[in-house]
């Protein structure tokens, strides 16, 4: 953090975790704010932390547990968007994952890890979780492990956002590793967030504004390691319990909320060609880049063009 900044920047979950306020005054309290969010986020739902609680749900061995608040609101969110993507984006690839060697944080798939690619199988669908909203219990089949990586990190963006704004009163903007929420009054009718067209590329080439909601960029050149000899990414397709075949580079949404928008940004990984289409018919804005570096736009997405200095640049 420099001094007389309105931004803030730190790493967690894995990831880097940016803030954005409005009043710098309030950027140190903000800083807290965030901090203690990312905290929650990350003891209910790392599959990392033997202790966290997902982790102790996914070792129930088929028992139904009572949960957190927290946890419950945090598979609540993620079937919520199962169903809205039509399982597109499903939790229950968890077990999937594991079998692709993404047991372990990231940092230590880098070298890659020993095996074989597994054969085809869907994993078992976010229909067969048991949610009992009065006992607030949770039960996942005794074949089925969650991974909430698709939302989890979108719903602490959009929570903190919304409680620093809520306590402080200024403008705010969250990102988690390409995963922004806004909130609050926005500086000059929005915050200008610059894009990159591959993952941890440091130069934009667009920019966008973002007043409100969320916009949130999904992407498989920076999560991805080798299985043996098969190069594999974090984003399954849920039908075929595999990596995507997608031909996208990066897909970037904006929604209501950044959990709208990363749960949009990562059913089109998986729809591949399909995606445009889909999106258009639920009318969000996106910006899509195919692997070649050509880019495509859906309706509704308004490029800035590049911007020497964004208030944020987003690259996954």
């Amino acid at each position: 953090m420099r001094n007389n900044s309105r931004v803030y920047r730190t790493r967690a979950l894995g990831t880097v975790a940016d803030l954005v306020v409005t009043d710098r005054d309030a950027l140190v309290a903000a800083s807290e704010l965030l901090q203690e969010e990312l905290a929650r986020i990350d003891r209910v739902a790392s599959r990392f932390r033997a202790d966290s609680e997902i982790s102790v749900l996914n070792a129930a061995k088929g028992r139904d547990l009572r949960v957190s608040v927290d946890l419950w609101e945090a598979v609540s969110v993620a079937l919520g968007m199962a169903e809205a993507t039509d399982g597109l984006v499903d939790p229950t690839v968890g077990l999937a994952l594991t079998r692709l060697g993404y047991d372990r944080d990231f940092a230590d798939l880098v070298a890659g890890v020993e095996g074989s690619l597994p054969a085809a199988a869907p994993v078992p669908g976010w229909r067969t979780v048991r949610v009992d909203r009065t006992r607030r219990t949770i039960g996942l089949p005794d074949q089925a492990a969650l991974d909430l990586g698709a939302t989890a990190k979108a719903l602490s963006a959009d929570r903190a956002a919304t409680r620093i704004h809520d306590r402080l009163g200024c403008g705010v903007l969250v990102s988690l590793g390409g995963d922004v929420a806004v909130a609050g009054p926005a500086a000059e009718g929005g915050f200008v967030i610059g894009m990159a067209d591959a993952c941890t590329a440091t130069a934009t080439t667009d920019a966008v504004r973002v007043s409100s909601g969320g916009l949130a960029t999904s992407g498989v050149h920076v999560r991805r390691w080798r299985l043996g000899s098969a190069r594999v990414h974090h984003i399954l397709d849920p039908r075929t319990g595999l990596p995507a075949s997608t031909c996208w580079r990066t897909v970037s949404t904006t929604a209501a909320t950044c959990v709208q928008a990363n749960a949009a940004s990562t059913a089109a990984m998986v729809l591949g060609e399909q995606a445009v289409g889909w999106l258009e018919q639920l009318g969000l804005p996106a910006r899509l880049v195919r692997d070649d570096g050509t880019v495509a736009y859906t309706a509704g997405w308004l490029a800035l063009g590049h911007v020497p200095d964004p208030a944020l640049a987003v690259s996954r």
